[in-house]
């Protein structure tokens, strides 16, 4: 079985979502063992991760240093922490596996992700990344090209595109590392968001792609049986925070689209994270997974969680 795992930000930050180095290697070990005894039990794995924290402390770094350095541009931002997550998640499988007395080895891919040029989102920026600035603040990135939007109260923040990934760019490298035995990271924060030109040259752009999207992509590039969508609870879930709340346990992708259309799942949390699952089991007749890290082997052998099959 080869399962694709996208890890949820939770899984790079302590319980309190703070992201020091510290936190995110203790946090990223305890991902580790969930992964490890897939591996060991003959699971093919590639994981995918989040990087919100990551760039966001990047972007920190960005405008502290604006008058002195110019910014590092955002799709710069997205390569340098899949280089830094990958690298510790790594560590972890690494260490994790051999406690487990296995010999297979780790491997991260540096991932580039083809978006559209003419993308609706490059027109009007509506995903708002970052912290709060001042208007002084904000006038001095803005002075380096960035968009930034007064919000108010709070202050101004940075908004950027969020384009619609239509191409993994280097699944091919993945899938060779996979089918060479190595257990892969790939595709962090949904992939290094680039446009081509007319010769088919990439370039990178300011953007950032939604990383459950791309996991479903990365998925179907990988030929993966199973997506799994880890996140913090255990199932996506109805009227959440409701009394009647209700789990969805296993369904068809047409049974998940209704609840979906019913407005059921938040647009900055679970509603993603559904419309990935049900990519996935259209587009290739798999089964999708939307549960916790802690659940993940359950999930797979016996069917705990939210599992998403074909109708």
């Amino acid at each position: 079985m080869r399962v694709l795992i996208a890890l949820g930000g939770n899984a790079m930050t302590n319980a309190e979502g703070r992201a020091r180095p510290d936190d995110q290697i203790a946090a990223v070990a305890t991902a580790a063992e969930a992964v490890a005894d897939l591996v060991v039990s003959g699971v093919e794995v590639v994981l995918t991760h989040g990087n919100g924290p990551q760039v966001g402390n990047l972007l920190v770094k960005n405008e502290i240093a604006a008058s002195v350095v110019p910014p590092v541009p955002l799709d710069w931002c997205g390569a340098q922490t899949q280089g830094t997550v990958g690298y510790v998640l790594m560590n972890a499988l690494d260490g994790a596996l051999a406690a487990r007395g296995s010999e297979r080895r780790t491997a991260t891919v540096v991932t580039r992700t083809r978006v559209a040029a003419d993308d609706p989102g490059f027109v009007r920026p509506t995903k708002p990344i970052g912290r709060y600035l001042s208007a002084e603040e904000a006038a001095v990135l803005v002075s380096h090209g960035e968009t930034w939007e007064d919000r108010g109260e709070k202050g101004w923040r940075r908004m950027v595109a969020s384009p619609e990934p239509l191409e993994i760019v280097d699944a091919p490298a993945a899938t060779a590392l996979v089918d060479a035995g190595y257990v892969v990271v790939a595709a962090g924060g949904g992939g290094i968001p680039v446009v081509a030109d007319a010769d088919g040259r990439l370039s990178g752009v300011e953007a950032v792609i939604d990383k459950d999207l791309g996991a479903a992509i990365l998925a179907r590039g990988l030929g993966a049986d199973v997506l799994v969508v880890a996140t913090d609870v255990t199932h996506a879930v109805l009227r959440f925070g409701q009394p009647d709340a209700e789990e969805l346990g296993t369904l068809t992708v047409s049974e998940l689209r209704g609840h979906a259309a019913e407005g059921h799942f938040a647009s900055g949390s679970m509603g993603p994270k559904v419309d990935a699952a049900c990519r996935f089991v259209e587009q290739t007749g798999g089964r999708a997974v939307i549960t916790s890290l802690e659940n993940i082997t359950a999930a797979l052998e016996q069917g705990a969680g939210t599992v998403v099959v074909p109708d």
